[in-house]
């Protein structure tokens, strides 16, 4: 079979996971939502959402449209291909479509996993999980569809239009669709740090007012903020985390892509990922039928429920893969297929590690909640050595992921090979991303589903089943986002050789003499070296900042209510729920602004000022930099709160305790790092590459530094 017709695999496998994903979703839609006063919990929840949506995507557009506008200028100019201001905005609607679609159906879900969890552990389970399966089978089956339209119109324009100077078909198409994963990298960036502004501002002012001066449970429903915490799990947790795999997912298919053409491998260097990822689409909804649990609510038994389906779906894209590089690459480069087990290994073995630094069955988080019996500072003490020290593994994996991809590959004799084998791995990790994400936004709708049954006074069994998957969805939540940084580590190490290559094309069709030497002994490369290393953390501060005001905000209405409303505490009037909800929509939209325009301003500042060089030096910086922090922020958060929740489960006095309110202490310095900043960065670190990558060709003609 030709390469090209095995490339058809991708549209259709696409079109197989959005109809598997649309019959879970209609399952989910057939399942009962509970009693009428569970139904109007949830229904509060969807209003919340989709109005935060609402202005969101007000926003979102006005900036898609300026950016637009800018890009068809720099294209009139003859600094860009014309398609790259129209793949820009197809790659953030479709972006933006896949946080859409996976909110919808979780604000769907969390009642209806409530009323299944009060059968059993596993008919809960397997709602929730369903609707995570909704989100990752339309994040891979959208990007997807995106990219086999853009391959194959753009195959059939450079059929019969004339192709730039100096480059083949594939090697006009490759250039061009890199550019689409900016639109999708922007989209992310703005749904990952205004969700997560919203989400940890209503989480943080609802556990500080609630939990610790007021004494009152978690989701109980006289609390002001508990209806925003919820509404923010599906905005931040949700809608964000979709749009920000997905411009994973599709980033490190184009750039493997394009790296392959400059290997040499002509059209089957585009056929190995977009098939692989096919593969994997297959693979995840195969892996789903393999995801049941026993009736025992413990994070034991429910961790190996999904790591079932997870290791089915990571075997069967490492059996068929080795049959796919054989059939388009032949024997002498069946090396790349070591690669791919090279990713998929190593994707496992992060997942792992961050397991075993987050979850309450390992020592780790232990050690944090046992701190929490001399005080708060003890716990985020704890909590900073445990993530600092979570970095380790994660680094030391992606190392040896690199180095076996680039020398199994090849790349001791050809280095272009072996390019190309470092970032086919990063698409072996994310090919099983249907059912990896799955895993991850299950937790959310296992959290709201929590919450509607303290609100709804459900009784105790059927909270403590639904705090065993929200306690695991926090494990697989921060496995997720581990998963994420360390696809980005190499998706972003592939994007910086595509961004050389492609300063290369236009250098060659200018005629210029500009070289790249990214020798750290170049002053310019040095400097980007310093500033990429440095921009990470001025982000998180940011996105910190931002977080820490929207949730005072917060706190003083929660306190104002439980003041001035008379009969709330007692339960005989209900809190304006409404009231905190627009607080955080308002300070969510404001607050992201900033962090988002830093990201996309840096990289073209740099350049201009400081040349091509410093802007390979400043990507390179700010990938070290990011992929660290950002595995100590999401293992940190996620366990300061499983810490958190072992306390509450009974240990070191229970809810309720001095050693409960210190560990909430915790949990609420870790929300944002968790949930806001950590999770962000791998955006960022991509989203820059991608940018220096579009505007490649601007910045080569007004550099002051040449």
């Amino acid at each position: 079979m030709s390469s090209f017709d095995i490339l058809y695999l991708a549209p259709i496998s696409s079109i197989i996971a959005l109809l598997f994903a649309l019959y879970l979703a209609l399952s989910i839609l057939k399942k009962d939502e509970g009693n009428a006063q569970m139904r109007e919990i949830a229904q509060a929840v969807r209003i919340g959402a989709w109005a935060y949506l609402k202005r969101q995507y007000l926003g979102v557009f006005l900036f898609f449209a300026i950016v637009f506008f800018i890009l068809l200028v720099l294209a009139l100019n003859k600094y860009l291909v014309i398609f790259v201001p129209f793949a820009f905005l197809t790659g953030g609607l479709f972006s933006g479509l896949s946080g859409f679609i996976g909110m919808a159906i979780a604000t769907q879900s969390s009642a209806r996993t409530a009323a299944a969890a009060m059968k059993s552990l596993n008919s809960g389970l397997r709602v929730a999980f369903s609707s995570g399966t909704v989100m990752g089978l339309t994040v891979v089956g959208l990007g997807l569809l995106d990219l086999s339209i853009w391959y194959y119109f753009l195959n059939w324009y450079y059929s019969s239009h004339p192709i730039p100077i100096g480059i083949d078909k594939i090697t006009a198409i490759t250039s061009t669709m890199l550019c689409f994963g900016m639109g999708a990298s922007s989209q992310a960036l703005f749904a990952r740090v205004g969700g997560g502004i919203f989400t940890k501002a209503a989480d943080v002012g609802a556990d500080l007012v609630g939990k610790i001066e007021a004494g009152i449970p978690e989701d109980d429903p006289r609390n002001p903020a508990v209806i925003a915490d919820n509404v923010g799990d599906n905005v931040g947790d949700v809608a964000g985390m979709g749009a920000d795999l997905y411009e994973s997912y599709v980033g490190s298919i184009v750039a493997t892509s394009a790296l392959g053409v400059a290997a040499g491998l002509g059209l089957a260097g585009v056929t190995v990922p977009m098939v692989m990822a096919a593969v994997g689409v297959i693979s995840s909804i195969i892996g789903t039928f393999f995801v049941q649990s026993r009736e025992e609510a413990s994070q034991g038994v429910l961790l190996a429920a999904l790591r079932k389906g997870v290791f089915t779906s990571s075997f069967l894209v490492a059996v068929i893969s080795f049959f796919l590089i054989w059939n388009c690459l032949g024997w002498q480069h069946i090396g790349v297929y070591w690669s791919i087990l090279a990713g998929l290994l190593a994707g496992v073995l992060i997942g792992l590690s961050t397991e075993y630094y987050t979850s309450s069955l390992f020592k780790p988080t232990r050690f944090i909640a046992e701190q929490s019996l001399t005080g708060p500072a003890t716990v985020i003490i704890g909590g900073l050595a445990v993530g600092m020290m979570s970095t380790a593994l994660p680094v030391i994996i992606v190392a040896a992921a690199i180095l076996a991809s680039y020398f199994l590959s090849g790349g001791a004799a050809n280095p272009a090979i072996g390019l190309y084998g470092v970032a086919i791995s990063a698409v072996g990790m994310l090919s099983t991303l249907g059912i990896t994400l799955a895993t991850d936004a299950y937790g959310p709708v296992a959290d709201n589903a929590g919450g509607n049954a303290e609100m709804s006074h459900l009784d105790p069994e059927v909270r403590k089943r639904t705090d065993a998957l929200d306690s695991l969805g926090n494990t697989t939540a921060a496995t997720g986002k581990g998963f994420a940084i360390g696809s980005a580590a190499l998706t972003a190490l592939a994007l910086i050789a595509a961004y050389r290559d492609q300063i290369g094309l236009i250098v060659k069709e200018k005629g210029l003499n500009i070289s790249l030497d990214l020798s750290i002994m170049n002053p310019a490369t040095l400097v980007g070296l310093f500033l990429g290393g440095m921009l990470p953390f001025l982000f998180c501060s940011m996105t910190m900042r931002a977080v820490g005001r929207a949730a005072g905000k917060i706190v003083v209405e929660v306190r104002r209510q439980f003041k001035e409303i008379a009969g709330l505490m007692s339960g005989e009037v209900k809190p304006d729920y409404a009231r905190c909800v627009d607080i955080a929509t308002s300070a969510a939209q404001k607050e992201m602004i900033l962090p988002s325009l830093l990201a996309i301003i840096a990289p073209i500042l740099v350049g201009m000022i400081a040349g091509v060089n410093a802007v390979a030096g400043f990507l390179t910086g700010a990938t070290v930099s990011g992929f660290v922090l950002a595995v100590m922020m999401a293992n940190s958060g996620g366990a300061w709160d499983n810490a958190k929740k072992y306390i509450e489960e009974g240990h070191f006095g229970g809810k309720g305790s001095l050693a409960h309110k210190a560990g909430v202490v915790g949990d609420t310095v870790g929300d944002p790092f968790k949930d806001t900043s950590g999770p962000s960065l791998n955006i960022l670190i991509k989203l820059m590459s991608m940018i220096s990558i579009v505007f490649a060709s601007f910045i080569v003609s007004n550099s002051l530094f040449k």
